[in-house]
């Protein structure tokens, strides 16, 4: 067999481009309205996190696209789609909330925080890289449906409907942008002179914005005046940040274990939806290189874990190839050591950006419904629950107050409470009822040391969820033993064998 020539670009890796460029900087205009407002100065937010973020990014954009050509030579395609690389968003919130806002609150030193950060977020990389030695395995034996189905509750919830509501904050060019995007992305109709379609979106929704008065020129001067030079350097504050977070805060380990935990699953599911796209990658491999890259962008400045990004299926739906990553990690850089990236955060509205992402939550509930068996679809709806919960408690104030109660016990270890009980459906649907019974007790395990239905690792939290799981198992072993001795009477009996 002629083996075929996998191109470093083609012309569909600059939408993929746009797309992951995008999805990058919609959360670090998040992280630096968020920072600033915290009280973190722009000498760190812009001179130290974003560009040790990129050095991150550049790092894994290099190295999937190196994965990426492995694969291709290794199954002799030139339709490989390089994984995307970026930060998870329910992750970064929980750093921000989680780790920065009370290391400033403790210290009331900007500096000391961001140190006790850089140390928050090389541990969570280590975490990941070790717990890499089990991805594979773990891939194995958990079901498809409850692995995507948990993720797409992420990209349901955190992207597509967060971005549409973000659409609306400016509906006139919004709407506009969405309308493009749906127009050349999901219908694939060209876009005047050739342009992609991200690109043409960006220019027509910013250009209305500033015409329609929804954006004050003065972002564009405001925007400008960040541009400058914003030099990566390696820094040691990793080192005095461990001796702060072991000395002083050592209860932010209980954030960080299941936050790098969580990681470590979102990496695996999103391996996982790739595979059902077509590109079947080593999830180990895949952990391992996001644990590392978090822990070299930690060494640079960054506070912020790095993971494969949820939008790795809306590049393979653009037909991207490796390009796209590369040139995402080198203008990312560079964007980032020239102001750029704090520019472009002041000038292009979030509005504008947004479509593009609910293209991406699109793209990702549909290719989950996509992979798995028909039979297997309440097993995917199931395990999106936990994470609609998840974001009502993390975007509304006493959501229990107003809605239910229910509501933040089922949000706490959302990744984790979707798996589980996508799992058990899926094992109900397919008459497995032993294995149904082993995922029940691990939602009890779970639950009774604080990783689901806890907002902190804790014994016997709420002991009410761990009797719940174990009393569900006790259903399903009933329902096993007398599905067991219907079988075997079945068997028995010659005439309903022979029906």
């Amino acid at each position: 067999m002629e083996k075929v020539n996998y191109p470093w670009f083609k012309k569909e890796d600059i939408d993929g481009f746009f797309a992951l460029f995008q999805n990058n900087l919609a959360n670090f205009v998040l992280i630096a309205v968020l920072m600033l407002s915290m009280g973190f100065p722009t000498s760190i937010v812009f001179g130290k996190v974003i560009p040790g973020a990129a050095v991150a990014v550049l790092f894994g954009n290099l190295y999937y696209a190196r994965m990426a050509r492995k694969l291709a030579e290794k199954e002799n395609r030139t339709d490989v789609t390089a994984l995307s690389y970026g930060i998870s968003t329910p992750v970064m919130f929980i750093y921000l909330f989680g780790v920065l806002g009370p290391a400033l609150v403790h210290t009331g030193d900007p500096e000391l925080a961001w140190k006790i950060g850089l140390a928050a977020c090389f541990l969570g990389g280590l975490i990941e890289s070790l717990g890499s030695v089990a991805g594979n395995f773990m891939r194995k034996i958990l079901p498809r449906a409850a692995m995507l189905g948990s993720l797409a509750g992420v990209a349901f919830a955190f992207i597509g409907a967060e971005l549409f509501f973000k659409t609306y904050e400016m509906p006139m060019p919004g709407m506009v942008v969405l309308g493009i995007i749906l127009i050349g992305l999901v219908g694939k109709k060209k876009m005047p002179f050739k342009i992609p379609a991200s690109l043409f979106a960006i220019i027509i929704g910013t250009a209305l914005a500033y015409i329609l008065g929804d954006a004050e020129v003065s972002s564009i001067s405001d925007g400008l005046s960040n541009l400058g030079f914003y030099p990566v350097l390696p820094t040691f504050g990793v080192f005095q940040g461990m001796s702060l977070l072991f000395r002083d805060m050592l209860h932010l380990l209980a954030i960080l274990l299941p936050i790098s935990i969580y990681n470590f699953i979102e990496t695996m599911n999103n391996v996982e939806s790739m595979a059902a796209a077509g590109d079947d990658y080593n999830v180990g491999e895949a952990q391992l290189a996001d644990g590392v890259g978090t822990m070299i962008g930690s060494v640079f400045g960054g506070v912020f874990p790095t993971t494969v990004y949820i939008a790795s299926t809306g590049a393979k739906w653009m037909n991207a190839g490796r390009g796209y990553s590369i040139i995402n990690g080198i203008v990312f850089l560079l964007a980032s050591v020239f102001g750029v990236i704090a520019a472009i955060s002041a000038i292009i509205p979030v509005p504008v950006i947004a479509p593009i992402l609910v293209f991406v939550g699109i793209s990702m509930v549909s290719q989950t419904f996509r992979s798995v068996e028909q039979k297997h679809y309440p097993a995917v709806v199931i395990a999106m629950f936990p994470y609609f919960s998840n974001y009502l408690m993390t975007r509304f104030r006493a959501p229990s107050e107003v809605l239910s109660s229910g509501i933040i016990p089922l949000g706490h270890g959302a990744m984790f409470t979707g798996l589980v009980w996508g799992t058990m459906l899926v094992f109900i649907i397919d008459n497995q009822y032993k294995k149904a019974t082993i995922a029940a007790l691990v939602g009890a395990g779970l639950s009774a040391i604080g990783l689901m239905h806890a907002p902190e690792i804790a014994w016997m939290f709420d002991y009410k969820f761990v009797v719940g799981y174990a009393l569900m198992a006790l259903l399903f072993v009933y329902f096993g033993y007398t599905n067991e001795k219907t079988s075997t009477q079945d068997l028995s009996n010659p005439t309903k064998a022979s029906a």
